[in-house]
């Protein structure tokens, strides 16, 4: 897709952040596009951006019974979506130990279950006409398991493992996958869309699990990156001859996935010859 091209999206969670700056970035370039926001009264604001290309519509992702007519409505405002992007979800800080049955289950469904079925709702229209993209935003946190937030790296590794999967089972189609990974950014993310366990326990509070629910707290205002540079670059991606799988965003997320993948090969290096040893003779 090149910025000549009209292009349709349906983006999730446009309210604020990434998904309002990305919607912005594609409603000013000629494109159209539904955001879905949580409440109604957020609808006509939305709209108000580009009168007649932005659409909005009533949609929280963990309200699976919403998810498909939320699609039926995306189509007949657009007449066709050429790029889905599942934007809407929210980090939730503390130790595995200290997070509660609810609490888990919010972050999985708005993190990775209501990705998963707009996808599955989106899908049959998209391989109908044999192109589409689908732009999951992943994190750092999908490729790095941290300590005080393994809830939400949980729910983003699961992100990451779909997005492989489809991006095998799609190509066939005229389908793309992507993959969003990015670092810090000053969106809401460590701000308004921040959830603190609700019942911490003090024996985590001088751990690294405990560090890291105190220093999220301080941390809005002073992330590194620029959001509209990040929501810039996926333009870039999409008007590239071939996107990627994956496509990290800030150079502290660079680093960090790195080291990651460094250590990841220093283990399989050491224990080569126990890992090869393993079949039968």
């Amino acid at each position: 897709m090149t910025s000549r091209q009209t292009t349709h999206w349906l983006i999730t969670g446009v309210s604020s952040g990434f998904g309002r700056i990305l919607a912005q970035a594609a409603l000013a370039r000629g494109d159209s596009v539904v955001g879905t926001l949580r409440r109604t009264s957020q609808i006509s604001e939305f709209e108000a951006l580009a009168p007649g290309r932005a659409h909005g519509i009533q949609l929280d992702v963990t309200q699976s019974e919403r998810i498909g007519p939320a699609v039926t409505e995306s189509i007949a405002a657009l007449g066709h979506i050429d790029i889905l992007v599942n934007n809407a979800g929210y980090g939730l800080f503390g130790a595995i130990e200290e997070t509660t049955a609810q609490e888990q289950q919010q972050v999985m469904d708005t993190n990775f279950t209501g990705p998963l079925r707009l996808i599955q709702a989106v899908l049959p229209h998209m391989r109908a006409r044999k192109q589409g993209h689908i732009i999951n935003f992943s994190s750092l946190a999908g490729m790095i398991g941290m300590p005080g937030v393994g809830l939400y790296c949980s729910a983003k590794f699961a992100l990451e493992g779909m997005s492989e999967s489809l991006a095998g089972e799609l190509a066939p189609f005229g389908i793309q996958v992507t993959l969003i990974e990015p670092g810090g950014f000053r969106t809401n993310f460590a701000s308004s869309s921040l959830a603190i366990v609700a019942n911490p326990i003090a024996d985590y509070d001088a751990t690294p699990a405990g560090q890291t629910r105190k220093h999220i707290s301080g941390y809005a205002g002073h992330e590194p990156g620029d959001p509209v540079k990040g929501m810039q670059a996926i333009l870039d991606m999409l008007d590239a001859p071939k996107a990627p799988l994956r496509l990290v965003l800030g150079a502290d997320a660079v680093a960090a996935i790195r080291r990651k993948l460094g250590q990841v090969s220093a283990d399989i290096d050491s224990w080569e010859s126990t890992s090869v040893a393993t079949a039968f003779a």
